[in-house]
C-alpha cells in the first residue's frame, strides 16, 4: 500500500503524481483526514482527472460531516443549499449571511456552510448579531467523535444559551430563514 500526500494549494502541481498512480495501478483509493473527500474537502480535481483519463469511479459510503449535520439539525432536509466557506471579512461576512438567509426563507432552503475551526467563535458571534431572532440555526462539532455537540435553536434562543467552548473544533453551521 502507498500513500501519497496531494497539495490542496497547488492542485495543478498534483497533475502527475495523478496520472502516475493511475498508470502504475489497477486501484487507486482516494481519502481525506476529515470529511468527505470532493465535498468541502480538497479531492475533486482528482475525480475529474480520473474521469478524464476513462477510470470508473466509485464513491464509497461513509460518513460525511456535512449530511451528518443536516440529518441531526431538524432543518429542511429535502431542500438544501452547502455553501462551502463565507467570507471571512467581517463586513462581506454579514452581506454573505444576511443573503443566505434572505434566499432561505421563501424556498425553506436550509443554508449550510463551514469554517476554519479557529475562527468558530467569531463566525458565532456574527451568526448571533446578523440573523433574524426566528431564524432556525445549528451548531453541529465534532460529529462522529464521542464528545459531538449538534444543537439547533432559533437565533433568539441561541442568546439565552451558554454555548460550549468550539475554539479549533470542526464545526458545521446550518440556518433556515424564519
Amino acid at each position: 500500500m502507498i500513500f501519497v500526500e496531494l497539495d490542496k494549494h497547488e492542485p495543478e502541481a498534483n497533475y502527475p503524481i495523478i496520472k502516475d498512480l493511475f498508470a502504475e495501478h489497477d486501484r487507486v483509493g482516494f481519502m481525506s483526514e476529515a470529511g468527505c473527500p470532493g465535498v468541502a474537502d480538497p479531492g475533486s480535481e482528482f475525480v475529474w482527472q480520473a474521469h478524464n483519463m476513462g477510470i470508473t469511479v466509485v464513491p464509497l459510503t461513509g460518513p460525511s460531516s456535512i449530511l451528518l449535520a443536516l440529518m441531526a439539525s431538524g432543518l429542511n432536509g429535502q431542500n438544501f443549499h452547502f455553501h462551502g466557506y463565507l467570507s471571512p471579512k467581517k463586513d462581506q461576512l454579514k452581506k454573505d449571511l444576511q443573503r443566505l438567509e434572505k434566499t432561505s426563507r421563501p424556498r425553506s432552503c436550509t443554508q449550510i456552510f463551514i469554517e476554519t475551526p479557529y475562527r468558530n467563535k467569531a463566525m458565532i458571534e456574527s451568526l448571533l448579531h446578523t440573523l433574524n431572532p426566528d431564524t432556525k440555526l445549528c451548531l453541529a462539532a465534532n460529529i462522529t467523535a464521542p464528545e459531538a455537540y449538534i444543537q439547533s435553536h432559533t437565533v433568539r434562543q441561541w442568546k439565552k444559551t451558554s454555548i460550549p467552548d468550539l475554539h479549533k473544533i470542526p464545526c458545521i453551521f446550518l440556518l433556515l430563514g424564519a
